[in-house]
């Protein structure tokens, strides 16, 4: 495995020297123009084009194009209804991400995560902190008003997690649709999701076991540039690390003794990224050669042969993470889709409840 991250790194070095001057965005896109588009990138040029996937990778059962005529409105009031609610709570952009991926490593993306029945992922202990759902059902009711029975609540979590991303100034890509909504969720199938104790090995794992690769693993994993998670998840790396009564020696010292001032409390939230919480940039994987990765599964990517070079990659080059992470949260949304072919997949009339009909 360590081997194969070599070609990998070759392949992020060939990407930094891509030059072209194009905007991020097709022509045609509503979101060149969009205000926050030139707000949040006031250092940075991308120099790479629009992340986009082959349709011929999606066996013709998604498409760019699938509610051009059933639903064309759908993509600007989505997006509208996303940039109102992250106007308010900025928050909520990692929120709609980590849902999405708690929605992706659970039987694949189809909105599965959403259903609130007793007994559903979302009732898990693992899920108790999710959040955004709120957002999910605004859009849906909205596009119940203008295209009934149309767009699933899988369509509209994956591309409400790609708007989330762009308005807290990541990049954008393109997403296929033609999702259909699962109609089982099971809480116990929730305890799959990485929690952040797992070893590299273990994640390596995880992402294989859905199609994607160690390169995916360190991008994605580069969402924790914005977002928080609770004092009670890293105490044990705080005060009784392994058994040992002593912190993580990992830790920068500092940072150590700030988590520990920070952190009395369990009920507590601390930023994911120490240095530039609200701003989706790379700094994530600075603060990992600086040793002040929050969670261990963020600090064991640099200290890991296998990952460790990606992560000095990312470091060294701003928009090839950008680049890399739009192309990844891609794959991600593609991982065990239910489509029009499959009998047990539905279109929600409501994100919470499988339909009664």
């Amino acid at each position: 495995m360590s081997n194969s991250s070599i070609p990998l790194f070759l392949l992020l070095l060939v990407l930094c020297i891509i030059s072209a001057s194009a905007d991020p965005y097709y022509e045609n896109s509503d979101y060149k123009s969009s205000s926050s588009y030139t707000t949040s990138r006031s250092d940075t040029v991308f120099s790479l084009q629009v992340p986009t996937l082959d349709e011929t990778t999606f066996d013709n059962l998604l498409s760019f194009g699938y509610y051009r005529k059933t639903c064309p409105q759908f993509e600007s009031i989505l997006h509208n209804k996303v940039k109102e609610w992250i106007k308010e709570d900025y928050t909520l952009a990692a929120s709609l991400m980590r849902l999405h991926f708690h929605d992706c490593s659970v039987r694949g993306c189809d909105g599965s995560i959403l259903l609130k029945n007793d007994g559903s992922e979302r009732t898990a202990k693992v899920s108790k902190t999710l959040r955004g759902f709120e957002v999910v059902d605004d859009i849906k009711a909205e596009l119940e008003k203008q295209c009934p029975k149309t767009v699933s609540c899988a369509d509209i979590l994956t591309a409400a997690a790609r708007d989330a991303t762009f308005e807290v100034g990541g990049p954008y890509w393109d997403v296929p649709y033609g999702r259909r909504d699962g109609k089982v969720s099971l809480a116990e199938e929730a305890a799959l999701v990485p929690t952040g104790h797992e070893n590299i090995t273990s994640m390596i794992e995880f992402f294989q076991s859905r199609g994607m690769t160690v390169l995916d693993l360190v991008a994605l994993s580069g969402a924790h540039t914005i977002g928080r998670t609770s004092c009670g998840s890293i105490q044990y790396r705080l005060y009784n690390y392994k058994g040992t009564g002593k912190p993580d020696p990992s830790l920068d010292p500092k940072y150590l003794d700030f988590l520990q001032r920070k952190c009395r409390w369990a009920s507590e939230y601390v930023d994911l990224d120490a240095t530039t919480p609200k701003t989706f940039d790379n700094v994530y994987y600075i603060n990992l050669k600086k040793k002040k990765g929050l969670l261990s599964t963020d600090q064991l990517l640099y200290s890991d042969p296998r990952t460790a070079p990606l992560v000095s990659a990312f470091t060294s080059t701003h928009s090839v993470f950008q680049h890399q992470f739009a192309v990844s949260m891609g794959k991600l949304g593609l991982v065990d889709v239910l489509t029009d072919q499959d009998e047990e997949g539905e279109i929600r009339t409501n994100c919470n409840f499988v339909n009664a009909y």
